[in-house]
């Protein structure tokens, strides 16, 4: 007899897929990327809803192995797996020197693992992978940046912001011209600006010289180095 779930028990299940797949998407809202709060909330509340529908949802068949009819509840949510694929595909970006949205990508995929938990009642695993994620996504990126500042010494990097449309080329051409190395840049495009990313290395130039550079460029609107 396949088991069966209360009305009760499908509203928090789906509830906090809905809240822990929005806390992760709340952090890539801020960092006004393309697949936030709302998209990774839907993730979430759909994979719970997926793995739900695959475990309980057959009730009112009769599956019977004398009959030749199985029942497979892990069949459906085997699929999330893959479909979460092409929706993580699609936040991939490449731009000029680097690829960007490996990140959100990585995040809407660790998502739809975090909603087919909460589908199956598994909230511990649920929540302690909300939590990972969390620290991922934020302290340990800052983490990660100071501790390579020590193992490369000279290379940083700075974000720029121009006016809406307008090419990052005239940074490339201030930087080289001022002797900064440019190892790597992504651009992303946020509401009303471009955001530019560069990973630099200043031996000879100090940073408050190249920014007071970028500045006068009209162009830019704001300049800074990240920490």
């Amino acid at each position: 007899m396949l088991p069966e779930l209360s009305w009760a028990d499908i509203l928090v299940r789906l509830a906090v897929a809905g809240i822990l797949g929005g806390a992760i998407g709340a952090e890539r809202e801020v960092r006004e990327h393309d697949a936030g709060l709302r998209t990774h909330t839907l993730v979430a509340v759909g994979s719970a809803l997926f793995t739900i529908v695959s475990a309980y949802a057959w009730t009112d068949f009769d599956f019977s192995g004398r009959n030749g009819i199985t029942y497979d509840p892990t069949r459906i949510a085997a699929q999330i797996v893959t479909g979460i694929g092409f929706l993580g595909a699609g936040a991939i970006i490449r731009q000029g020197l680097s690829v960007r949205g490996l990140t959100t990508a990585a995040s809407l995929w660790v998502v739809a693992a975090i909603g087919m938990a909460a589908g199956a009642g598994y909230y511990s695993g649920a929540l302690v992978a909300t939590v990972v994620v969390l620290v991922s996504l934020w302290p340990l990126r800052i983490l990660t940046r100071r501790i390579f500042e020590h193992i490369r010494p000279g290379e940083l990097r700075l974000e720029v912001e121009l006016r809406p449309n307008e090419s990052p080329s005239v940074l490339l051409d201030s930087l080289e011209s001022r002797g900064v190395a440019v190892r790597a840049f992504e651009v992303e495009d946020a509401r009303d600006r471009r955001r530019v990313a560069l990973e630099v290395r200043v031996d000879e130039v100090q940073p408050e010289t190249v920014t007071a550079e970028l500045m006068r460029l009209e162009p830019v609107l704001g300049v800074r180095w990240a920490t």
